[in-house]
């Protein structure tokens, strides 16, 4: 079983992350899909985190409806802040007959050189890649690498910054979020202040 890998905070998840990871599981040759919630991103503050439970809770409820789509905590039990080799090396190491890749959007690829050991990643692991508007010229040692495959999947311009920010601010974000995800935001008044 080939399993692709969607890491994110999904702070909160959204439509966008939905639309991507089902367009992965329908149209690539990609079994399932893993919405790998990340506890915490080197590169990004913790302080600006919901709680890792309430993160994971929401990629539960937007992807029970998808038989192919599943959230995973792996990245709770390991080291923080987490690494993706790190993480990729203990999924080979707990699950030996699955066979783990990447899905990234192209502006990750770009900055992927700067990544630890992505030599490694690139050595062990398939990467799939889809469309971002705006994500600059490709790096060209990635343009034509065997273990790259661009996905033509949807570009979609949707960010949790933006769907926080609009919270905030009172605006309607109903389109935005799976319904369950909304109503869970709602009830617990996330992103209000």
């Amino acid at each position: 079983m080939k399993i692709g890998l969607y890491f994110g905070t999904f702070n909160p998840i959204h439509i966008g992350h939905l639309i991507i990871a089902n367009h992965m599981a329908e149209y690539s040759n990609l079994d399932q899909i893993w919405m790998v919630v990340t506890p915490h991103n080197p590169h990004k503050q913790k302080n600006t985190l919901l709680d890792d439970y309430h993160r994971l809770h929401m990629v539960h409820l937007a992807t029970e409806d998808f038989p192919k789509i599943r959230p995973s905590d792996i990245e709770f039990k390991l080291p923080q802040p987490n690494y993706t080799v790190t993480t990729l090396a203990y999924l080979q190491e707990k699950y030996p007959k699955y066979e783990f890749a990447l899905i990234m959007g192209e502006d990750n690829l770009n900055s992927f050189h700067k990544w630890k050991n992505y030599e490694v990643l690139l050595q062990n692991h398939d990467i799939y890649v889809y469309p971002r508007l705006n994500s600059g010229e490709l790096d060209n040692q990635f343009a034509n690498h065997p273990k790259i495959h661009r996905v033509g999947a949807p570009v979609i311009e949707l960010s949790s910054t933006f769907i926080r920010e609009s919270i905030k601010n009172g605006k309607n974000v109903i389109p935005m979020l799976p319904n369950k995800v909304w109503e869970y935001v709602e009830h617990n008044l996330f992103y209000k202040k």
